[in-house]
């Protein structure tokens, strides 16, 4: 007898996974930035690493590390304290890939000192496309990489470290540091009665020989899986900065006991945790009370990553929706073919090309800053006002991509509803939006002739596109005000869509006219499509974004 069929229907009209691409070949605003700001000679090793972070296979682990959290073991079966973090295998993958690939390490030689050339330029197009993959895992790989910074004012124990750091093996391995093939570093600096005011820290370290004992808490410490920790206390002479490892020279478990495991709106790949400290054993980087002034150089370079990775994930839901209108029919048209649709997705388009445009130029200048005061100076004015524009961009960005795939982009099963959740993190970690806003007027108040030498420089930059000159005097004008703390976010956000038309200009001057026009000469609506671009204009930016 035959058994009847249920049937109902075939699936037809739903676009193809977007995996298995380049995403580099398939991005030509990054090709071309990256080609602007000094990496062109890299463009095979970073077509190889697309392909690889673009294949299905690398979009599973993304998958399985999201669904799949992270746990914390406290004790182990016999009572010993361990607090170790236990991760599914495909998190453990991601991060072989990346250290693999050097995202962790490759803007230092082996001695721990700036790589030069164009090393930030094409390290950050590979963060930039991992990003857009699975985002997580990135945090223990630019900890680690921004780490060697504040290293360097402890010159001995850099010496000690570098040699594990600068390997491009993965050693998962809960043994110490010393013994292993690779290692990675994390970051404990706020505490639950200060969060951002790291001055009222309470943590304290007593001297103990050539190292010291430290006893306190931190209410927010990343990536508690890392074989070590830069951690802020109160020492003897104020906030210090210390080196504090998961083992103990002895080989004993260092006493750094996690509370347990932050439950987060996204970021669920990557663990951050509680911690209390009991005599746990350190050592000092750098002087004791300069602190700040010592792990500040790894926060700037944790900043750029924030930026770096804000749009990586912008481009992602780019993709991801330009991908799918392509697909999907709609009253017998295409997606991309309607109108309204390709005013939403030129738009962003738009805002993504500017964006890595952007954070590019600003790589450009991690990589020539060591050399050039002018350099020197756009990285300490810009990268607080970059990491605010575009770590702000993102959520409602990635919102608008989300409905470009309709109930499709809502669920859990596509990447577009883990890129909403991930976005916010990079705005609110390493300083939130009002602390980047007075970073950058601590720089024009410090360094006011740098920062004046800056914004002339954007200027000329922008000479001739529309609303750039009106923008400038407005941003030198509001910045002389005595109570400018009240309307910097206002001051920051033009500032870096002015220094975002500079760097679009550099590679694309129809695009960056465009910007200028719809960002610049005009307040840009809320919404994403509702500005007034030419039927070429919107035709070519597509097709930059997704050939």
């Amino acid at each position: 007898m035959t058994q009847p069929s249920f049937a109902t229907h075939e699936v037809f009209n739903q676009s193809p996974p977007f995996e298995d691409v380049d995403l580099f070949a398939l991005d030509r605003p990054l090709g071309d930035a990256v080609a602007a700001n000094g990496g062109g000679a890299a463009e095979k090793e970073l077509s190889e690493f697309g392909r690889h972070w673009g294949s299905a296979a690398m979009a599973e682990r993304g998958r399985l590390a999201n669904e799949n959290t992270p746990k914390l073991r406290t004790f182990d079966a016999r009572g010993n304290r361990r607090d170790v973090v236990e991760f599914h295998p495909a998190y453990h993958e991601l991060m072989a890939h990346s250290a693999h690939a050097g995202v962790h390490n490759s803007t230092w030689d082996t001695q721990g000192r700036p790589a030069g050339g164009a090393s930030e330029v094409v390290r950050a197009a590979r963060f930039y496309m991992a990003a857009q993959v699975e985002t997580g895992h990135l945090c223990p790989i630019t900890m680690t990489r921004a780490s060697v910074a504040a290293l360097a004012s402890q010159p001995d124990l850099l010496a000690k470290a570098m040699p594990v750091i600068a390997t491009r093996s993965y050693d998962p391995g809960f043994t110490p540091w010393w013994t292993k093939r690779g290692m990675t570093l994390g970051m404990g600096m706020t505490e639950k009665q200060g969060g951002t005011d790291v001055r009222s820290n309470m943590t304290r370290a007593t001297r103990d020989g050539d190292a010291y004992r430290i006893v306190g808490h931190k209410w927010f410490m990343s990536a508690p899986m890392c074989d070590a920790f830069l951690v802020l206390a109160q020492a003897g002479e104020g906030l210090t900065c210390f080196f504090m490892p998961r083992f103990a020279p002895d080989g004993s478990v260092n006493a750094l006991h996690f509370q347990r495991l932050k439950d987060k709106l996204g970021n669920r790949s990557n663990a951050s945790s509680e911690v209390e400290f009991e005599n746990a054993y350190g050592l000092r980087v750098g002087e004791e009370g300069k602190g700040i002034r010592t792990i500040i150089q790894m926060v700037q370079l944790t900043r750029q990553d924030c930026a770096i990775a804000s749009v990586g994930l912008m481009r992602s839901g780019l993709a991801h929706a330009l991908h799918h209108a392509r697909h999907r029919s709609v009253f017998q048209k295409h997606l991309a073919d309607q109108p309204l649709m390709q005013a939403v997705l030129s738009d962003m388009a738009l805002h993504v090309e500017a964006s890595v445009a952007l954070v590019m130029r600003l790589c450009r200048s991690f990589d020539r800053a060591p050399d050039d005061a002018g350099e020197a100076a756009y990285v300490r004015l810009l990268t607080p006002a970059i990491k605010y524009w575009t770590c702000k961009s993102a959520p409602g960005f990635l919102y608008e991509a989300m409905e470009c795939l309709g109930g499709n982009g809502y669920v859990e099963e596509g990447i577009l509803a883990r890129h909403y959740r991930e976005a916010p993190v990079n705005a609110i970690w390493e300083g939130s939006g009002n602390v980047m806003c007075l970073d950058v007027l601590r720089a024009l108040s410090r360094e006011a002739d740098a920062a004046s030498a800056v914004l002339q420089g954007l200027v000329g930059e922008t000479e001739g596109l529309p609303g750039a000159s009106e923008t400038a005097a407005f941003i030198g004008k509001i910045f002389r005000w005595p109570d400018s703390e009240r309307v910097a976010r206002l001051a920051v956000e033009k500032l870096a869509l002015l220094a975002a038309a500079a760097a679009l200009n550099q590679i694309s001057p129809r695009s960056a006219e465009l910007f200028a026009a719809t960002r610049l000469a005009a307040t840009h609506p809320a919404m994403y499509g509702a500005v007034d671009l030419a039927s070429a204009d919107i035709k070519s930016l597509l097709m930059r974004a997704l050939p």
